[in-house]
């Protein structure tokens, strides 16, 4: 079922999207060479219990971490790990917080020292059609135009869409109705009204887009080893521009 969150909803929402902007900035900070994912993790924890708030994803259908941390070639889901980081490498930290019972959602990809210019460029890439995306999240719109804004954007910059995993719609629970892909046609699908509540995360790879999971039954990785990139928002649908609860240059 689709719900329409209350005025009174959306706004505690908004506090959860305040205290997860926070905690990425504060991850923006600590990542370099040589630090953990699991030491992330913990930092990310911690900070979430001090502030009275619930890392959502914990405990979720047996996942055991606070966020998802997902390296180079990892698409998303990934465990947070004690092997450090290296110089070069690409990380997807992704995370629910729930304040209060409000929840929101978002990943961010970090570069970690000196990355390439082609990680740089997908990184950049895959930001941008986030905001593609965006764009054409408002009522009377159709989820199909999302998605193709995205996959437009995406693949005329070479990159790949992944397909096997979506957005989705956000609160009472982390997964809810619509299913927001990142690919498809335009005037498809769903039409959009004020009041949702939804997740926009594209995943774009260097290579080919499908994947595969690790035997954790969680992690999905490129099958070509190729690098991939996410970026995402939680964003409430109006009868104007969205609202961008995560949004980090509010």
């Amino acid at each position: 079922m689709i719900t329409r969150k209350s005025t009174r909803e959306i706004e505690q929402m908004q506090k959860a999207g305040d205290l997860l902007v926070q905690v990425h900035k504060e991850i923006a900070k600590l990542i370099k060479p040589g630090i953990t994912t699991l030491e992330i993790d913990a930092f990310v924890d911690k900070l979430l219990e001090e502030h009275g708030a619930i890392p959502e994803q914990k405990g979720y259908n047996g996942f055991p971490y606070a966020t998802c941390a997902s390296i180079n070639d990892e698409i998303c889901h990934g465990f947070p790990r004690a092997e450090a980081l290296k110089d070069g490498d690409i990380v997807t930290i992704d995370m629910v917080v729930n304040l209060d019972g409000g929840l929101a959602d978002s990943a961010w990809t970090y570069a970690v020292g000196n990355v390439d210019e082609k990680g740089l460029r997908l990184m950049d890439v895959t930001k941008k059609s986030l905001y593609k995306g965006i764009e054409q999240a408002r009522a009377g719109n159709r989820i199909g135009d999302i998605g193709h804004a995205i996959q437009v954007y995406a693949e005329a910059e070479g990159f790949s869409v992944v397909r096997d995993f979506t957005g989705h719609g956000i609160g009472p629970t982390i997964h809810e109705d619509p299913l927001i892909p990142h690919y498809g046609l335009p005037n498809k699908g769903l039409r959009l009204k004020p009041g949702m509540v939804i997740t926009i995360e594209p995943m774009l790879n260097e290579g080919d887009w499908p994947s595969q999971v690790d035997s954790n039954n969680w992690t999905a990785r490129t099958v070509d080893g190729g690098r991939s990139a996410q970026y995402e928002h939680t964003i409430v649908i109006t009868e104007g521009d969205p609202i961008i609860l995560t949004e980090q240059d509010r």
